[in-house]
C-alpha cells in the first residue's frame, strides 16, 4: 500500500504540470502546421476527376507503378509466392555459403552481388524472417483495425474486393523496392547497414548517368521520410493508442495522456536503442502473435456465422460490379478499396525498403522476394478478415448504413468484434496498443536512417534523433494533433514520387538480380 501511495505522491506533481502544460498546446499546433499541411497535401493528393468522382494524384502513382511491375515482372507476385515462403523458412539459406559466382553473369566472380560489400560472407544484421517482421510491424497496425471498417462503412462491401485486388498488385512493388534496397545498401567496418530508397536513388541513378537527379530524389525521399516518421510513424500511433487506453479506463485530460506517452516512449526507447537488431527481435515475436490472435478471432466469428458467409461473398462481388449512386458507383467503390489498400501496406512508398536492406544475405532479389509476402499478409489476409467480420456481423445486427460519412473506424470494428465474441473490445484495445507500439519500433529506424542520410552516421546524430523520436511520443499521446496529421501523411505519401521514378528506371537491375538468384537456387531442395 505505501508503494502505491509513494506513486501517487510522485505522479501527483507530474500530472499536474501535464494537465497545464497540454492546455492550449492544440490550438497552437495546428495554427502553425494547418497552412503547411493544406499545401504539402494540397499536391500530394491533387485531385483528378474520374467520372463524378475524384482520384488523389498519388493513388494515380501507386496503382499504375503497381500495374507496371507486375506486368513488368510477369506476375512475379504471383509466380513467386511459393519460392518466398521457402526463403522464409531457410530452405535456400545454403547458398549464402558460397561464392556469388555460381550466379549467371556475375561480373564479379567470387566476390558479392554487390559493390558496397567487401568481405566474403553473407552481410547484414537480420533473418529474413526478422526483416519481414519488422517490415510488417510498420504497415499491420491501426489501418487494419479502424481503416478497413471506413472503407467498408463508406464504400459498402464492394470496396473488399478492390482492396484485395489492390493488395495483390501492390506485392510486385515491394518486390522490386526491396530489392534494390538489398543491391545498393552500404555496410560499415562494424556490419551496420545503412539502406532504402535514400541509396538506391543516388547509386542506382548515379549508375544511369543521372546522379544530379538521383541525389535530388534521395534528398527529398529523406527529408519526407524524417518528418513522417515524427508524424504518423509515431505521433498519430502513440494518439490512438492512449485514445484507446483512456477511453477504456474513464481517464480524461491531456495528463492521462501524458503519463501514458511517458510509459510508451520507456517502451520505444529501449528497444530502439538496440537499433534495427533489437527491433527486430521483438517485432519477429510480437507481430505474428498479434496477427494470429486477430485473424483468429476473426476466423472464430465467420466460422460462427458459416451460413451467411456465401452472402457475404456475395455482397462482395455484387458490390464491387453494381454499386449504386449511393455508394459513388462501380467508380466510387474502387477507388475507396484500392485507396485503403495503398495507405495500408505502404507498396510503392518505399520505407519497407529501408527494413529488408539489414537482411543477411548475398543476393538482393531474395529479399524482394520474401517482401512481396507483406501486402499479401497485410491486405489480403488482414484487411479481408475485418471486412468480412463486419460484412458477416452487420448483415443482423444492421450497425452500418453503408455509404455513410464520418465513422470511427476503431469504434466500427470493435462493435463488430464484440457483437460475436463479447468482451473481446478488451483484447481490441491491447491489440491496437501493440499495433500502436510495433509501428513505432520500425518506423523510428526509417526514420533514423534517412537522418543519418541527411545529417551522417555519428554518435550524436543518431542520439538527437532518438530523443527527438520519444519526445515526440510523449507530445502525440498527450494532445489532439489536427493539422500534425494531415501533414505527415502528405509527407510519406510524398515519398512515393521520388520513390517510383526511381523503381521504373532501376527495374532493368531488379530483373538481373531476379536471374541471379533464381540460377543460385537451381538443385536446391
Amino acid at each position: 500500500m505505501k508503494y502505491l501511495l509513494s506513486l501517487a505522491v510522485a505522479l501527483f506533481p507530474i500530472l499536474s504540470f501535464a494537465q497545464e502544460a497540454t492546455e492550449g498546446i492544440d490550438q497552437k499546433i495546428d495554427k502553425v502546421f494547418r497552412p503547411i499541411a493544406d499545401w504539402l497535401g494540397g499536391w500530394i493528393f491533387y485531385p483528378i476527376s474520374v467520372g463524378e468522382s475524384q482520384v488523389p494524384v498519388v493513388l494515380f502513382v501507386l496503382i499504375g507503378g503497381a500495374l507496371f511491375f507486375t506486368i513488368y515482372f510477369k506476375f512475379a507476385n504471383f509466380t513467386l509466392i511459393g519460392k518466398a515462403i521457402k526463403v522464409v523458412r531457410g530452405d535456400y539459406d545454403s547458398i549464402d555459403k558460397h561464392g556469388a559466382d555460381v550466379a549467371e553473369g556475375d561480373s564479379t566472380p567470387g566476390g558479392d552481388v554487390f559493390e558496397s560489400i567487401k568481405v566474403e560472407e553473407s552481410e547484414g544484421e537480420v533473418t529474413h524472417f526478422q526483416a519481414l517482421t519488422a517490415a510488417l510491424s510498420a504497415t499491420v497496425g491501426l489501418g487494419n483495425i479502424a481503416g478497413v471498417a471506413v472503407a467498408v462503412a463508406v464504400g459498402g462491401p464492394g470496396a473488399t474486393f478492390w482492396m484485395i485486388l489492390a493488395g495483390l498488385l501492390g506485392m510486385a512493388s515491394k518486390f522490386v523496392e526491396c530489392t534494390l534496397g538489398v543491391k545498393y545498401r552500404e555496410v560499415t567496418e562494424d556490419g551496420t547497414v545503412h539502406g532504402g530508397p535514400m541509396y538506391y536513388l543516388s547509386k542506382g541513378l548515379k549508375e544511369k548517368g543521372m546522379a544530379g537527379l538521383g541525389k535530388v530524389l534521395a534528398i527529398f525521399f529523406a527529408i519526407m521520410c524524417v518528418g513522417g516518421s515524427f508524424g504518423g510513424g509515431n505521433m498519430f500511433q502513440a494518439n490512438q493508442a492512449a485514445a484507446q487506453i483512456t477511453e477504456r479506463f474513464g481517464f480524461e485530460g491531456g495528463a492521462a495522456g501524458f503519463v501514458f506517452g511517458i510509459v510508451m516512449a520507456i517502451i520505444v526507447g529501449v528497444v530502439i536503442i538496440g537499433g534495427i537488431k533489437r527491433i527486430g527481435s521483438v517485432t519477429e515475436k510480437v507481430v505474428p502473435i498479434m496477427a494470429v490472435v486477430y485473424v483468429g478471432a476473426a476466423l472464430i466469428i465467420i466460422g460462427m456465422n458459416y451460413s451467411v458467409v456465401p452472402q457475404a461473398f456475395g455482397m462482395i462481388f455484387d458490390g464491387a460490379f453494381n454499386s449504386n449512386a449511393a455508394l459513388g458507383g462501380v467508380l466510387g467503390v474502387l477507388i475507396v478499396g484500392f485507396q485503403r489498400a495503398a495507405f495500408s501496406n505502404e507498396a510503392g512508398v518505399g520505407s519497407a525498403a529501408i527494413a529488408h536492406s539489414a537482411v543477411k544475405t548475398k543476393y538482393a532479389a531474395s529479399e524482394g522476394v520474401v517482401a512481396l509476402l507483406e501486402p499479401f499478409i497485410d491486405t489480403v489476409i488482414i484487411c479481408t478478415m475485418t471486412a468480412l467480420v463486419i460484412i458477416i456481423t452487420n448483415i443482423d445486427a444492421g450497425f452500418i448504413e453503408y455509404g455513410a460519412s464520418g465513422v470511427q473506424g476503431v469504434e466500427l470494428t470493435t462493435t463488430a468484434f464484440e457483437s460475436a465474441i463479447p468482451g473481446f473490445s478488451w483484447v481490441l484495445t491491447i491489440a491496437v496498443v501493440l499495433f500502436a507500439i510495433s509501428t513505432m519500433l520500425s518506423w523510428s529506424y526509417y526514420g533514423l536512417q534517412a537522418w543519418k542520410f541527411l545529417f551522417g552516421r555519428g554518435k550524436v546524430a543518431d542520439i538527437v534523433y532518438k530523443v527527438l523520436f520519444l519526445f515526440f511520443v510523449v507530445i502525440g499521446a498527450s494532445i489532439s494533433l489536427g493539422a500534425v496529421i494531415d501533414f505527415s501523411d502528405a509527407m510519406i505519401f510524398a515519398m512515393v514520387f521520388p520513390n517510383i521514378i526511381g523503381l521504373i528506371i532501376l527495374a532493368p537491375k531488379v530483373k538481373e538480380e531476379l536471374v541471379k538468384f533464381k540460377t543460385a537456387i537451381k538443385g536446391v531442395n
